[in-house]
């Protein structure tokens, strides 16, 4: 296994069916270890099906798969699919076992003694916010929509995949469970440094949880494929420029984030005038929030123990402008 290059790597991937439809034509990405990969788009324009390429549920027409270095095409497609984590909205966790049998179910196919998976199955548990002691004997049907998602989570890291596939997770659950289950997540897949592609719809969520983002376009064409501020500031063509919309820029605020380069200093602004504060590398929609929140016109930022200054409206303007 590669250890040094991307974790994933898909090349001129193409898939047409028997009766001609292409549903992903041509379509290359080369993925970063840790980072997350967002394909956003239409309904329709193959990012479903390029996920289920990636772990063979589909079979590509043409074009190669390459996982850490080692083309997926030769491995034998069940080792493959245990290997990878795969979570999508309806969880399909196994109604009839105990969310502990659940999450501990790949280690368990894999060979892992039973007390290492038991063992790992409860820190996932602990690591997605559920205490084992209180929901490890429970069954699916007893937990909420929420909570079933971040048992469908834990189960795809528990035999630590290289690789986590990620198909519209968190649209089944209400608003604002679902973003925070977003942030909860990005957290978490930050902590393990675990690759991850992520299919939605949603382009916030894209933009929100993206490292990159791949926008697909009807028949499958890759349209763009940057850092979610380059979709969003430059879009590539005409598509790219619809599906981003006209509030794009207020999108920015969101993966915009505070930098010390456009703080200024404390001098001649009374700390009554102060929002509350926040980190450095906060974003500057949570900045904003803030500042509509306690109706203050500047809001300070810390680094740890540390105040490193405010940040004002003409702040969050330079910041939007260095972003481009």
């Amino acid at each position: 296994m590669d250890v040094t290059g991307p974790m994933l790597v898909v090349d001129a991937l193409t898939k047409t069916y028997d009766d001609g439809t292409t549903a992903v034509r041509d379509l290359s990405l080369s993925i970063d270890r840790a980072e997350i990969a967002a394909l956003v788009g239409p309904s329709g324009c193959g990012k479903s099906t390029t996920l289920r390429m990636i772990n063979r549920l589909v079979e590509p027409t043409s074009g190669t798969i390459s996982l850490a270095g080692r083309d997926v095409m030769k491995v034998d497609p069940v080792e493959l699919r245990r290997g990878i984590g795969y979570v999508i909205q309806q969880v399909g966790l196994f109604p009839h076992q105990r969310i502990l049998a659940n999450v501990m179910t790949v280690p368990s196919l894999l060979g892992t003694p039973k007390a290492k998976a038991r063992a790992r199955a409860e820190e996932l548990l602990d690591l997605v916010g559920l205490d084992p002691a209180t929901y490890a004997g429970r069954y699916p049907h007893q937990l909420s929509g929420g909570q079933q998602q971040r048992v469908g989570v834990a189960r795809a890291l528990a035999a630590d995949p290289p690789v986590l596939l990620m198909d519209e997770p968190f649209g089944a659950v209400d608003p604002l469970e679902r973003r925070r289950l977003q942030d909860e997540f990005r957290k978490l897949q930050q902590r393990l440094g675990t690759t991850v592609v992520l299919v939605t719809h949603d382009l916030d969520e894209a933009v929100r949880l993206g490292d990159k983002v791949a926008v697909m376009a009807p028949g499958g064409r890759l349209a763009q494929w940057g850092t979610p501020a380059e979709v969003l500031a430059h879009p590539a063509d005409d598509f790219v420029a619809s599906f981003v919309g006209s509030d794009s820029g207020l999108r920015r605020l969101s993966v915009t984030r505070i930098t010390a380069d456009h703080l200024e200093s404390l001098d001649g602004v009374a700390a009554s005038a102060l929002a509350a504060t926040l980190p450095v590398g906060a974003t500057l929609e949570e900045a904003l929030a803030l500042m509509l929140r306690d109706d203050r016109a500047v809001v300070g930022v810390t680094d740890g123990p540390r105040f490193l200054g405010v940040l004002t409206p003409a702040g969050v303007h330079a910041a939007l402008r260095a972003s481009l």
